[in-house]
């Protein structure tokens, strides 16, 4: 055979038992950390169940690798654009033997998910690193001597990290969900600002602590407060206005899922309703504590979230 002619390399094409284990690894990675996402796909068909617990397993060992401190920021950004080449090749039909990037690929060629929407969870997972790195162009106010600054000036900048972090999912979610009319798409993203906006509430604490606070500067500055309060036992009377006006803007997020959930496939419409009830409860439940999230971590409880899946059953079933 000439030199110049090259042998075909064949698809790689895992067969159904190989593809069966691929997404039980992605089912008992969901399982053990999705604590809100995961009772919604109980109640999809298996088919959209495998194939969300593929796109999260994907999502969390972006996550994994973004917040792996042993690593230096540019580690963990090479690191994170590895993962995106291997699966872009695992796309292409390169063998691979990586049980979260076989399934992700199956599920992406069933349910036609963009891949730009993929790379785009990838690199929602990254944001943070060019924050923690304090670069040039990243809009993040200057800070001095290490003290505690808002990640972002206006409520516009925190909407497009919370588009990248958030949103993305929503797009690729309703893509396995199935629907018709394109007026999901905006809706989508706008129930993903809701979620955003309710972990960015819940987990002021946390973050502060990780060096991160999410709350726009401009609206810190409205109550004259500060990220750097946020370093030594903030008081919750003071923040308090600033996460109920978040709280507000969350909730006006929320309506868009009520008129998102009528417009995908019958068969998902319980297990989005499940999702978004866990995470408007939450908020809820948050706002009944008077926003006090200094204190022990807020969550509905195994008993509130197995309520609400068991409405969605019924949902299902009628």
């Amino acid at each position: 055979m000439s030199t110049g002619v090259q042998q075909a390399v064949p698809r790689f094409n895992p067969n159904p038992s190989q593809l069966a284990v691929a997404y039980s690894v992605c089912r008992s990675i969901a399982r053990a950390s999705a604590k809100n996402f995961y009772y919604s796909f109980l109640v999809l068909p298996r088919r959209k169940r495998e194939a969300l617990c593929a796109v999260y397993a994907f999502m969390r060992r972006c996550d994994d690798i973004a917040d792996d401190t042993t690593l230096s920021v540019q580690e963990r950004r090479l690191k994170l654009a590895d993962w995106l080449d291997a699966f872009h090749l695992v796309m292409l039909g390169n063998p691979s033997d990586e049980p979260v990037l076989m399934a992700l690929a199956d599920a992406q060629r069933r349910f036609r998910i963009p891949p730009d929407l993929l790379d785009h969870l990838a690199y929602g997972t990254a944001m943070d690193l060019k924050i923690d790195e304090n670069e040039p162009g990243n809009n993040r106010p200057a800070a001095t001597s290490g003290e505690l600054v808002a990640q972002y000036k206006t409520i516009d900048d925190l909407y497009q990290y919370c588009y990248g972090v958030a949103s993305v999912v929503g797009l690729v979610c309703i893509r396995i969900f199935g629907y018709r009319n394109p007026a999901a798409e905006p809706l989508a993203e706008r129930c993903g600002l809701a979620f955003q906006l309710t972990n960015i509430i819940r987990d002021v604490k946390e973050d502060a602590a990780m060096g991160r606070v999410y709350l726009p500067q401009d609206d810190l500055e409205k109550f004259d407060l500060s990220a750097a309060e946020l370093a030594n036992k903030p008081k919750i009377d003071r923040f308090r206005p600033v996460l109920e006006l978040e709280a507000d803007r969350a909730r006006v997020f929320y309506h868009s899922a009520d008129e998102l959930i009528p417009l995908i496939d019958d068969d998902s419409q319980p297990a989005l309703w499940v999702l978004v009830t866990i995470y408007r409860q939450l908020l809820e439940k948050i706002i009944q504590r008077r926003y006090n999230v200094f204190g022990g971590r807020i969550s509905l409880s195994r008993w509130e979230k197995l309520s609400i899946l068991t409405e969605g059953f019924v949902k299902r079933l009628t």
